[in-house]
Parts: structure tokens; sequence; C-alpha cells
């Protein structure tokens, strides 16, 4: 009597070879991608079933990154919770900063001034522009490709060195403030944006060229992770990773804040949904990025940078230490803190990855009494594992870097 045999039979794989044939389960290797390796970025772990080297099945693991940052927000203030959301996608912090202060904003039902709106547009730009050169940099080194790394890290890192001026930090930058913006923009500020952004499109433009017609890297990334615009709809996908799909959606169109829709702007969006169009569309996007900037640079007039809600804003000194009013109300903003309405709010904007939303729920006390983040990198590797089924495990490294998962937003 013959042993009864364990079937695998994953679907055909992005470039049309077939692997449903019959393979008894004895004859596959089962072995763990990640978390202890380089190209998995140590918090993501791949168990995967191997016949020599195509992954026949795959199953995806997350959670090496878990710090719990909704239930620490249910535990702070509203305002205390900014320095937490830097820690979700910190390659793009302000975005962060800017998508949970929009969501308070909206259950508390003010308007932010103008000017803070504009600064908080370029910032948000800058940091769409530096994600992007992450990822397109750590992705080609994944695959080889060095030298892209020093041209997309460079610029990056001129970015960075604007930011630690106008925000004090660099990489985690709470800059953002519900109601406006932490600091005006310093003197100088417009010169150093446009300088940086000539070299940005000078590096992009030089990774191009080193890439676009490289017979070692088309053949690394053409028809390689190949998903449908059905099937990345249906898996959640927003951002980059579903436009390179050739679905033209991006919320700055679709559901547009600050004034959006006003600048003129391309949504960038690919043909095939492979690895080689998510690539390209970042890159082009970068483009994009620095043409809305230049718009907003041209519309920023003198005004303030905050609110004057007393329920939101701190009064000036001069009020807190002349008034008795400014003084009371100083204390409470200080003691009591921001102190929503009953209710509960859900807000998004198109940060770099794509969708991330805040959900808020108020019982009217300065915490909030539930938040929960809709993050892109969470829907993006739920999808991994079947899109890497059928290649090759260097396949499946060259996948994962070009949907550009941040485990601290995937975690949490």
């Amino acid at each position: 009597m013959t042993p009864e045999k364990n079937i695998i039979s994953p679907r055909q794989d992005s470039r049309g070879l077939d692997y449903s044939r019959e393979i008894d389960s004895k004859d596959l290797v089962f072995v763990n991608i990640g978390p202890s390796h380089p190209a998995m970025h140590g918090t993501l772990r791949i168990l995967a079933a191997l016949s020599g080297e195509t992954i026949v099945a795959a199953v995806a693991e997350m959670g090496y990154l878990h710090r719990g940052f909704e239930k620490e927000c249910e535990m702070h203030p509203y305002q205390q919770c900014i320095p937490y959301t830097d820690r979700l996608n910190y390659v793009s912090a302000i975005m962060n900063n800017i998508g949970f202060a929009r969501a308070v904003e909206k259950l508390c039902g003010i308007t932010i001034p103008e000017r803070a709106r504009i600064i908080r547009v370029i910032t948000a730009e800058l940091n769409r522009i530096i994600d992007h050169l992450v990822c397109i940099g750590a992705n080609l080194v994944d695959i080889g490709a060095l030298t892209n790394f020093w041209y997309s890290f460079n610029v990056r890192e001129k970015v960075y060195d604007i930011l630690e001026k106008l925000c004090g930090a660099r990489l985690t930058s709470n800059y953002i403030r519900i109601g406006g913006v932490a600091r005006d923009l310093y003197d100088g500020f417009e010169k150093e944006v446009r300088s940086v952004c000539r070299d940005i499109v000078q590096a992009v433009s030089d990774i191009e060229r080193l890439t676009e017609n490289n017979r070692i890297f088309l053949d690394r990334t053409q028809n390689v992770g190949v998903i449908s615009a059905e099937e990345a709809i249906s898996s959640g996908w927003t951002g980059p990773t579903l436009r390179a799909c050739g679905v033209a959606h991006d919320l700055r169109k679709a559901e547009p804040y600050y004034e959006y829709e006003t600048y003129d702007f391309d949504v960038i969006v690919g043909t095939k949904g492979d690895t080689f169009d998510r690539i390209f569309v970042r890159m082009y996007e970068i483009k994009e990025s620095i043409k809305i900037i230049d718009q907003a640079l041209k519309r920023l007039a003198p005004g303030p940078v905050m609110t004057d809600d007393k329920r939101i804003a701190l009064p000036p000194k001069i009020h807190v230490y002349g008034s008795i009013e400014g003084l009371m109300n100083h204390f409470k903003l200080i003691i009591h803190g921001i102190t929503p309405p009953k209710g509960e709010v859900y807000d998004c904007t198109e940060a770099s990855n794509g969708e991330l939303g805040f959900h808020i729920v108020s019982d009217g006390t300065q915490y909030p009494y539930r938040v929960k983040c809709k993050s892109p990198s969470l829907m993006n590797y739920a999808a991994f594992a079947r899109l890497v089924e059928g290649g090759m495990i260097a396949d499946a490294i060259a996948t994962l870097g070009s949907i550009n998962i941040i485990a601290g937003e995937l975690d949490r």
C-alpha cells in the first residue's frame, strides 16, 4: 500500500511557468526566510516550502516589532499621542503626525490656518520623497545594485538637514500640533528646499539612467511579483502599490484635503503591477511631489501657524503672565488637555505607502477612548505570501522591497 501523498498545487507564477504539478511533500524543504536577515529587515518572516529554489507555498508572519501604539494612545492625552505616531512609519514621520492631528481636528470641528495647511503640504511631500528614496534605494540594494543606494541616500540626508533645523529632530520629528504646527518656518527655508529639490531631481535622473535599460535590473524586476488590479483592490492595497497595477486612485485627488485639488500634479500609474512598476511609480511620484512643493512655496504668505481656538491652543505667554484668563486657559490645557466632544471619527490621508487612516472614539475626556490605525503596510504584507508563491527565493526578496513594508506601522 503506497503512502498517501500531500499535494501542494500553487497557482501559475507571474512569468507563465506552471508549478501546479503534483509534488510529494516529502520532497519539499521548509525554511524560514527572516526575520534575522538583512533583506527581511529584522522584523519580517516567511515560512516557505521550497522545491529547489522555487517557493511552492508560503506563510507570512508579522509581529516582531509590536509596540502597542493604539493602547499607548488610549493611555495618554491627545497631544501626547503625536510622538507615538512618529514611530509608525518612521521613514516619513510627519505624514503620520498629520494623519492623527487631522482626525482630532475633525472630531473637534476646527479648521487650521492657511499658512499651517501649506506648511503641512510642504513637509508631507518632503517626507513622501524621502520615503520613496528609502524604498527605491533599499530595494535596489536587496537585488545587488549598491550605487543607486548612495544616490538616493545622499539627497535624503540633505532633506533631513532641513527637517532637523525646522523640527529639532531628524527622524521622529514631533512637529505637527493639533490645530497647526509646532513652529513657523525658519529664515532661508524656502531657498534650502528649492536647492535640495534640484539635487533630488538630479539623483532620481541618475538612478533612472542606471536602471531603466540595465539588463540585470530588468530581469530581476519585470514580471516579478505581479498582482492584478482586481487582486490588489481585493487585498485592500492603496497608494503606489495599487497605482502600479494601473488603478489611478490617490486620496489627494479622490478625497482632496488641504486644497490638493488646486495643485497641478499627475497621478502616476503602472501597467503590469510588477516589481518594476512599483519601483518606477515611486520614482516618478518623487518628481510630482517636487512640483507640489514648488507650487506650495509660491503660496506661502505671512500668517498664524496655529489655531486661536482656546480649546486647543496654548495662549501667548504675555497673556499667561498678564491676565487671569490667560493663566487659567494655560492651566486647563496643561492639566486637563484637549477634550474633544463625545463621538467618533475616521479620517485618512494619502501617506507615502497609501491610505493612512485613524479611527478615534472620544468619551469627552482628555484621553481617547479608542484609537485604531489603518496602516497601508498591513494590507501590503497580508498579500505578500501569495504574491511570491511560484517564484524563486531571489524574486521574493525583490518583491518585498518593492511593496515597502515599514514594520513600525505594520505591527503598530
